[in-house]
């Protein structure tokens, strides 16, 4: 049988949709593009609550946390044994083609997320990133051997994922700081810009473009002082994002909005580092 290749990550808390297996299409009539698999490895039995008031407790206890596996699998099958094997060694060599493939993984469970969520009406249920993760591996191997956890071949990355961690001048644990205790202010524009590239990086453009033209907005009402090179393209960008969201009133957008869409959002992005940086400093 030929192997199948596949992005598996573990997560220290149970994923909304639980345990099965669901089949990934862009619409009915596509060919399948994945098949997702999620299936909980250790999950503590909860606590009974003793009628509606709960229990009073003289200790906080740790309470055990269950342990949740996202496989997914590629639609298409190896040609062969070999093929599968130069392909995870390719990886091995090439750090950017694993990144590529651990983006192609997480796209996967996060476009599932965002349909749980859709479906459950449930602001919390969120993307989630490498970061969070307990273990990440890419590998391949055959069917339901995959999903038990026994793979023909497996490369389980680095703790930290497959990206290089970069070093940062923004000193964000001071910031979290100063936020908390109330000697800085986070502005709107910034958690807006969040959920804009959120929705980017999640495929989700129509949703990126109208959050980004609010986004875009706050940051030019709240950001007043911003140095005039980067205020003149922040202006001239009103147009296209404006364009780009009232195009996803109506439908998908195109390639060129959604090129001029993410470079509009770095360009917001590009502006708050500025600010950290000075306020860091």
């Amino acid at each position: 049988m030929a192997p199948f290749g596949f992005a598996q990550m573990e997560f220290g808390f149970l994923l909304g949709p639980g345990d099965g297996r669901f089949l990934i299409r862009a619409e009915p009539a596509a060919d399948p593009q994945a098949v997702l698999v999620l299936s909980t490895l250790a999950a503590p039995e909860r606590r009974r609550l003793r009628g509606r008031r709960g229990t009073l407790v003289e200790e906080g206890v740790p309470e055990p946390v269950p342990t949740t596996r996202s496989t997914v699998v590629k639609a298409t099958p190896f040609g062969s044994d070999d093929e599968a094997a130069d392909w995870l060694e390719d990886l091995r060599r090439d750090s950017q083609r694993a990144d590529s493939e651990l983006d192609w993984g997480f796209g996967v469970l996060n476009r599932a997320l965002h349909a749980y969520r859709v479906a459950r009406a449930d602001p919390y249920v969120r993307d989630v990133g490498v970061d969070q993760t307990l273990v990440v591996r890419l590998g391949y191997g055959v069917g339901e051997e995959i999903v038990e956890g026994r793979y023909a071949a497996a490369w389980e990355l680095p703790r930290a994922g497959a990206r290089t961690v970069k070093r940062s001048m923004e000193a964000p644990e001071e910031r979290f700081a100063a936020v908390l205790g109330g000697r800085e202010t986070a502005l709107a524009c910034e958690e807006l810009v969040l959920r804009a590239r959120m929705d980017l990086d999640g495929g989700r453009s129509r949703e990126a473009a109208l959050q980004a033209r609010v986004a875009l907005e706050a940051l030019l009402a709240e950001l007043g002082k911003l140095p005039g090179d980067r205020r003149g393209p922040l202006e001239a960008d009103r147009g296209p994002v404006s364009e780009a969201a009232n195009a996803a009133l109506g439908g998908p957008l195109s390639e060129e909005l959604r090129d001029g869409l993410d470079a509009s959002v770095a360009r917001i992005e590009a502006a708050l580092r500025t600010r950290r940086l000075g306020t860091s400093s």
